[in-house]
């Protein structure tokens, strides 16, 4: 029996199971006289012999889970002859993938010998014979938890308060898995850091300024002597950002301004909508737009005027990556300017000042914290943007702040690093975990940042 068959039954049950418990308790509170002798609601314990039900058996079926395959792997390989068990490491596992592969059906038997196709079928037979155990282990785990839930049903039992326990807890896991996720990800970028750090002097990487991590990583390349300057990525990076936010903050702020008070609540309800759809375009669409659209026209006006402009230029990138940040933006500028109390705006216009100076001088300090916090975040999403880089900025490595030349990112050098046939033990393809642990702790600090600021000055507008 396949698991999510296992699980759709289990949830059957659990609706069943509930449905039991709450009658039980509804029965011993009209023998005693009334729910209200009741410690709980009827629904608590009903929702009480479902967990109970339930969590004995997503135990069992996370256990078998866990040792389903390496059981399998154990017992097919006890089956295989011995000249096949003493195959080196690679080797022995390319040829039990073959027999995995005939086991679920990828592999035609014609493909392997008599021994593999073997191994495969008590494979399966082995399989069916876990799934079926694994599926009667859950429902019996189910049905004890459930049968010891209804039986434990009484007036003193405090139902809701395992209930929210139960949840309390389930939300706890959530919460750790996410914090073991973000730790993962973390620790496995950092360790292929430190691998890249071994081979590159950490001081040449944050203080090169040059990038050309052109280096041979098979035996049959021809070796190049890589540069692994970080510099001349943060630069082109800072740049591209910083015209987008020369492009995103003023129109979002002023949009912001506008809809929150000058507009008619008809306008509004039209016009934000249609202003964060900006929000839900592909990247991949801003690219083209940039690369089709924004870099020809540059093009053409710098040479109209006599300047030197690439085909494929830090401005050009920078304003359609402003343009799509102007909903993330305005959203937030709109909502922090609306959390404004309204006696502050009251008070200013009650004293004779105009709709003008109320803005100036009341509400944007008011909202100032959360409006520089705002910005902060898009600056981090400015500085994670790839696919409109590789589109309109192109790949050049240049230490410049000229926004008429093409520069590359952090972000697009990664993707450029790790694209193709790599191997993971040279420094051309061990810079890019450097280059994502950088960019990791700079986004971190901006975050920081922004939550310190909105933290620091939001009780003085309270």
């Amino acid at each position: 029996m396949q698991t999510s068959t296992v699980i759709l039954f289990l949830l059957a049950m659990c609706v069943v199971v509930y449905n039991l418990g709450r009658k039980r308790s509804q029965v011993l509170g009209q023998r005693i006289g009334g729910y209200s002798l009741l410690h709980s609601l009827p629904r608590h314990y009903g929702y009480m012999a479902a967990a109970w039900a339930a969590i004995p058996a997503i135990v069992v079926l996370i256990l078998a889970m866990s040792f389903e395959e390496r059981w399998l792997a154990g017992m097919v390989a006890e089956q295989l002859p011995p000249e096949a068990r003493e195959l080196p490491a690679d080797k022995f596992g390319l040829y039990y993938n073959q027999v995995l592969g005939y086991a679920q059906g990828m592999v035609g038997a014609e493909q392997l010998d008599a021994t593999q196709v073997a191994a495969g079928d008590y494979y399966r037979r082995l399989a069916d014979r876990f799934a079926s155990a694994k599926a009667a282990l859950a429902f019996l785990a189910a049905l004890v938890g459930a049968i010891f839930a209804i039986r434990h049903i009484s007036p003193a039992v405090r139902a809701r308060n395992h209930v929210e326990g139960i949840i309390r807890w389930v939300l706890f896991g959530c919460s750790f898995l996410a914090v073991l996720t973000t730790l993962g990800i973390v620790l496995s970028v950092l360790f292929e850091a430190i691998q890249f750090f071994k081979i590159i002097p950490l001081s040449e990487f944050l203080f090169g300024l040059e990038w050309s991590p052109q280096m041979a990583i098979r035996a049959d390349q021809v070796a190049a002597s890589g540069s692994f300057g970080f510099i001349p990525l943060l630069v082109g990076t800072l740049l591209i950002s910083a015209v987008a936010m020369l492009i995103s903050v003023p129109i979002g702020l002023m949009s912001a301004i506008y809809l929150s008070e000058y507009a008619t609540n008809r306008f509004r309800a039209v016009t934000k909508p249609v202003l964060e759809i900006l929000a839900g375009v592909p990247t991949v669409v801003y690219g083209f737009f940039a690369a089709l659209t924004v870099a020809p026209f540059i093009r053409e006006l710098g040479e109209s005027i006599g300047l030197s402009v690439a085909s494929e230029s830090a401005l050009a990138a920078g304003i359609v990556m402003g343009i799509m940040i102007i909903p993330f933006v305005m959203s937030l500028s709109d909502d922090i300017i609306n959390a404004v109390p309204d006696s502050l705006r009251e008070a200013s216009l009650g004293m004779g000042a105009t709709m003008n100076e109320t803005i100036r001088k009341v509400l944007l300090p008011a909202a100032l914290p959360g409006i520089v916090g705002g910005i902060l975040l898009a600056v981090s999403r400015a500085i994670g943007e790839t696919m409109i880089v590789v589109m309109a900025a192109g790949l050049s490595a240049k230490l410049t702040a000229n926004p008429l030349e093409a520069v590359t990112t952090i972000t697009v050098q990664i993707v450029t690093l790790l694209v193709g046939d790599q191997e993971f033990d040279s420094p051309k393809t061990l810079a890019a975990f450097a280059l994502g642990l950088v960019l990791f702790f700079v986004t971190l600090l901006l975050n920081v940042i922004a939550l310190y600021v909105v933290r620091r000055y939001r009780e003085q507008y309270d």
